[in-house]
């Protein structure tokens, strides 16, 4: 390597990237990936304990309105669980499992 060639490396050097650690950034992500789950957590826990309240005390008032509409709504409620698991079980793409796919 010439004098030149020498300058000019550590003339580019300080524009280099800087160098990467994989175990670092691994770790980052982990941690980003762990709280970003403690977060979902923590507000699906505290949206079903205020749904499971709100239901709690709403139940003596729906549990007779639900009681007189259960005989003629069991018919439409278990197409609707038929249609349910029919778009479930063709993983929720009907026209292209059918092969009916344009």
């Amino acid at each position: 390597m010439t004098e030149a060639d020498a300058r000019l490396a550590a003339l580019f050097a300080g524009d280099a990237p800087p160098a990467r650690d994989p175990d670092f950034s691994t770790a980052v992500m982990e941690r980003l990936a762990r709280r970003r789950w403690l977060e979902d957590l923590a507000l699906l826990a505290g949206l079903s304990v205020v749904g499971g309240a709100a239901l709690w005390g709403l139940w003596p008032a729906l549990q007779p309105t639900l009681a007189a509409l259960s005989g003629a709504l069991a018919p439409a409620a278990a197409l609707l669980a038929a249609a349910l698991w029919g778009a479930a079980l063709l993983g929720g793409r009907p026209a292209g499992a059918l092969g009916a796919e344009s």
